[in-house]
């Protein structure tokens, strides 16, 4: 038996189903997702960014306070 289930698509608060959409439609709905999935990881590496970018600016104000101290 095979599997006759909908993968349901809200868009707006309206329910679609994928598989009653056009190849078009499909193919939007697809280019949306994978933005969402890039943006999501967009958002992921520039969170690392900014901790790394923390964290080298804290070791650098650090070493100038040392070199204040022995000066």
């Amino acid at each position: 038996m095979g599997n006759n289930t909908k993968n349901p698509v809200t868009i707006d608060g309206v329910e679609y189903f994928f598989e009653d959409m056009t190849q078009e439609q499909q193919t939007l709905v697809n280019h949306v997702a994978d933005l969402d999935r890039k943006l999501a990881s967009a958002r992921f590496n520039t969170d690392q960014l900014q901790v790394g970018r923390d964290a080298f600016f804290s070791m650098l104000k650090s070493k100038l306070e040392i070199a204040d101290v022995e000066a």
